[in-house]
């Protein structure tokens, strides 16, 4: 199948052309035509699966083929909700991309940046806006923006922004939308509150689900590796320095966490850097592009500030710490093994954690492989079918810092190998 099969104009086609994709993913082949033809949908997909573009081609269509709105000034006819500022501007610059050759205007609000620059771009008139739910209701108490002719809603991740206590927000944001309106609802996960919010909001709609619930994508290695507490920062350098991963994504749970592993691992030799909430949206973007680019070996992310970290062939996500909610292992994992690449996700697992990984079994329904590595056992084993190293044939009793044939954690002094450029995929996030 290709992209002119889905009944996609001849902009749209060339401007997917210009982008180099040459064939729809499963998600773009079931919901394209879907939302062409006016329905509502409700959409599980993966991260990495094409979802961008299989709501962002069609609504490009229907608003660039319909009379836009007579008011004075141009109205959003098209509203996108996204959880975070990152996911924010990975969709409208899709927007952007596959829209170059309309002659239709989209906008991006978020917070952490100035309102004002935002308010004059509104004024101006815009056809599509791309926002979070926090700021745009800051617009919408300010009457700088007009949700009143609204035509089509997406809400992108709309699992994320109900883990992130941002249901309130859009029922506010909903109460100022057109009744007659067409809804794309996106989730990477299903959950029950996620089913009831689509039971309120959609009229008869399609349901499209191109994988398993709530399961990680399958180009995805995963491992555990279990070790103490106190020695996960020592085993994850010395993995990093090893192995001579050049990109490595690396989760924590607290901001105050990804800052203080960032700066152990830069002490070990790793050029590191932290992204979480508390930074600022410069910072946020120059950390991002320092990590693209290869200027930084190892990014450390909170689950909040991931979420539309779009980055080509990234081939290792750590897990430094498991998430106490299962899901977001999916969502953290699902930052690799993209686009067809195959991935790799590690987790270092604490005696602590044990509960985290049992509920993230039975969420994906799978046992995950258990490594012990050589030099790092725990003092106690977070599982019976953990692999153990073997024993040397010796009668005397070694300390983790006896001597080993295994290399030991990077220095300060051993820089790390510079790491090299990915290869652009053919799939948007």
């Amino acid at each position: 199948m290709t992209f002119r099969n889905l009944g996609l104009s001849t902009v749209l086609l060339r401007a997917v052309a210009d982008s180099g994709y040459t064939e729809p993913t499963p998600i773009q082949q079931q919901a394209i035509p879907a939302i062409l033809q006016g329905q509502d949908v409700f959409a599980s997909a993966q991260t990495g699966t094409g979802k961008t573009a299989g709501f962002t081609l069609p609504l490009l269509q229907l608003l660039g083929t319909t009379n836009p709105n007579k008011v004075q000034h141009r109205t959003p006819r098209a509203l996108i909700l996204t959880p975070t500022r990152e996911l924010a501007d990975q969709v409208n610059d899709s927007v952007k991309t596959y829209g170059k050759y309309l002659s239709l205007r989209s906008a991006v609000v978020y917070g952490g940046v100035g309102i004002v620059p935002q308010v004059q771009m509104l004024r101006r008139g815009i056809d599509i806006l791309v926002a979070t739910p926090g700021r745009l209701l800051d617009h919408v108490g300010q009457k700088t923006v007009d949700l009143s002719h609204v035509e089509i809603l997406v809400l992108d991740e709309c699992d994320r922004m109900l883990d992130m206590g941002f249901i309130h927000d859009i029922r506010k944001i909903l109460a100022k939308l057109p009744q007659s309106r067409q809804t794309l609802m996106f989730s990477a996960t299903f959950s029950k509150e996620i089913q009831q919010l689509a039971s309120t909001l959609l009229k008869s709609p399609i349901q499209i689900e191109v994988a398993p619930r709530n399961t990680a994508a399958e180009q995805v290695e995963q491992v555990v590796h279990p070790v103490d507490s106190k020695r996960k920062r020592e085993l994850l350098s010395y993995m990093i320095g090893f192995h001579n991963w050049k990109q490595v994504l690396v989760f924590t749970r607290t901001k105050h966490g990804a800052n203080r592993l960032a700066e152990q691992l830069a002490q070990d030799g790793l050029k590191s850097t932290a992204i979480h909430g508390n930074k600022s949206q410069a910072a946020r973007t120059r950390a991002l592009q320092d990590f693209k680019q290869g200027k930084v070996r190892v990014l450390v992310a909170t689950d909040v500030a991931s979420r539309g970290l779009d980055i080509d062939q990234l081939p290792y996500v750590v897990n430094f710490e498991l998430p106490n909610v299962p899901e977001d292992y999916v969502h953290r994992i699902g930052r690799t093994g993209r686009a067809g690449n195959v991935g790799r996700a590690v987790s270092l697992v604490c005696e602590d954690e044990y509960p985290f990984l049992k509920d993230i079994e039975r969420l994906l329904n799978q046992t995950l492989t258990k490594l012990v590595v050589p030099g790092y056992e725990p003092t106690s084993i977070v599982q019976s079918n953990a692999e153990q190293p073997k024993p040397k044939r010796s009668n005397q009793r070694r300390s983790n810092q006896a001597k080993s044939p295994t290399p030991s954690a990077p220095t300060r002094n051993k820089k790390p190998a510079a790491p090299g450029r990915a290869r652009k995929k053919l799939h948007t996030a």
